[in-house]
C-alpha cells in the first residue's frame, strides 16, 4: 500500500496491500492527504475510490478545500459516519489506524459494518515526514514569528516580571505577526524550582535575581507549528550554572552538526549525551533529544537513545537537549532544524545569549 502526494495532487494505491480498504481517521493525516480543515473527518480509500465522510457542519467547507476526485459524503451523526463506512467500503478488510481510534471505536465499527478490522501497516507513521516546498515555506514563517515574538518580548524577562505575563504578551504578539496562536502551551518557567521542570506550567511567580528562565515558544501557521526554547540568567547566576550553560550549548551545536540525510538519530543522540557525560552532567538530561515537527508539535522522526529512524531530506526535526536539578534551576536550548539534501538548515534564528536585559 502507497500513498503519495505530489504537485499533481493525490495518488493513492492499494496495490501490494493485504487490505481492502484504508480508513485514515487521524486529522493531520486526512488533511495532509487531502486539505481539509475541519474537526471531524475520516478519509476512506478503497481499491475503486476515495471519499471524505464529514458532518453537515464541514460538508461546504470540504466539497471546497479537497479535490474533486475525492466524494464529500455528509453524515448527520458518529452512527451515520460508521454506516457510510460500510457503504463507501462495502467489501474486504478495513485497516485501521490502531492508534487514533479508542477500542470501543474500533469494536463499535466492527461490529456496525460486519467486518474484520486490522491494523494499517507501519508505512502509515512515517505519511508526513519528507515536507514539501510549500510546506517548510510555512514551517519557515511560524518559526520566523517565534522569534520576533521572543525579540519583542525579552525586555520583559526582569525582576518583577511573573511567568503569565511573559506566557501571555509572547501569546498575543504572535498573534499580532499573524499566528494563528501558539503551538502548544507555552512555557515560560523561572527560577530553582520551575525552570527545572521540562513542562512547567507558567504561574504568577516573579522573578527574581540569579533565576533561570526557560522559554519554550512556538507558532502556529495554518496548520504548522514551529518550536524553540531560549534560557534566560536574570543578574548574575551562580557560577554552576554558567558552566552548565556552556556545556548544554556545546552539546547542542554538537548535535546540530551531526544532522544530515543518512544519519541514524541515535548517533545524534549518543554525541549530545558524550558532551554532556564527560563534563558529569548526562544524569540531568532526563528526556529525548528532540522529535519531528509538522502538522503536529510531536511526530516522527523521534531522536532519543532507542530510536530506530534515520534522517531523510524533507524531515523538520528539533534538537533540544536540557539539564534540570531542582534546587539549583534548569534550562534548555532548543532549535528548529530543516534536513536538506545534503545537510541542514537552522529555521531558528534567536540569540543564545542568556543575559536578560539590563
Amino acid at each position: 500500500m502507497t500513498i503519495a502526494r505530489d504537485r499533481c495532487g493525490l495518488a493513492f494505491t492499494l496495490a501490494g496491500s493485504d487490505h481492502d480498504v484504508l480508513l485514515l481517521s487521524a486529522l493531520e493525516d486526512v488533511r495532509w492527504c487531502t486539505g481539509f480543515t475541519g474537526s471531524n473527518g475520516w478519509l476512506v480509500i478503497s481499491r475503486e475510490s476515495t471519499a471524505l465522510l464529514t458532518d453537515g457542519r464541514y460538508t461546504e467547507q470540504a466539497r471546497a478545500e479537497v479535490p474533486v476526485s475525492i466524494d464529500v459524503v455528509e453524515c448527520r451523526s458518529a452512527g451515520a459516519m460508521v454506516e457510510a463506512l460500510g457503504r463507501v467500503a462495502s467489501s474486504g478488510t478495513i485497516a485501521v489506524q490502531e492508534g487514533d481510534l479508542t477500542v470501543s471505536a474500533w469494536r463499535g465499527i466492527a461490529k456496525t459494518v460486519g467486518r474484520r478490522l486490522a491494523p494499517a501497516s507501519g508505512e502509515l507513521a512515517d505519511l508526513r515526514r519528507a515536507k514539501t516546498d510549500s510546506e517548510i515555506s510555512i514551517i519557515r514563517r511560524a518559526a520566523r514569528i517565534a522569534d520576533d515574538a521572543l525579540a519583542s518580548c525579552v525586555e520583559l524577562l526582569r525582576p518583577g516580571s511573573s511567568e503569565r505575563l511573559v506566557r501571555d504578551a509572547l501569546e498575543s504578539r504572535m498573534r499580532e505577526l499573524g499566528a494563528d496562536g501558539p503551538s502548544y502551551d507555552t512555557i515560560v518557567a523561572g527560577g530553582p524550582i520551575n525552570s527545572a521542570r521540562p513542562h512547567h506550567r507558567p504561574t504568577e511567580r516573579t522573578f527574581q535575581a540569579a533565576d533561570s528562565i526557560v522559554v519554550d515558544v512556538g507558532a502556529l501557521v495554518d496548520g504548522y507549528h514551529s518550536d524553540m526554547t531560549r534560557t534566560f540568567f536574570v543578574g548574575e547566576p551562580a557560577p554552576e550554572m554558567l558552566v552548565w550553560y556552556d556545556t548544554l550549548l556545546e552539546a547542542q551545536s554538537t548535535a546540530i552538526d551531526l544532522v544530515e540525510p543518512g544519519r541514524a538519530v541515535r548517533e545524534i543522540d549518543a554525541a549530545c549525551r558524550e558532551v554532556l557525560t564527560r563534563a558529569g552532567l548526562a544524569e540531568y538530561f532526563t528526556h529525548g533529544l528532540g522529535h519531528g515537527v509538522g502538522l503536529l508539535i510531536h511526530e516522527n522522526p523521534y531522536i532519543n537513545q532507542s530510536a530506530t529512524a534515520v534522517l531523510r531530506p524533507g524531515d523538520v526535526v528539533t534538537i533540544e537537549p536540557g539539564l534540570y536539578r531542582g534546587g539549583l534551576g534548569g534550562m534548555r536550548i532548543e532549535d528548529l532544524i530543516l534536513v536538506t539534501e545534503s545537510s541542514h538548515e537552522n529555521l531558528t534564528s534567536s540569540p543564545k545569549d542568556p543575559r536578560c536585559p539590563r
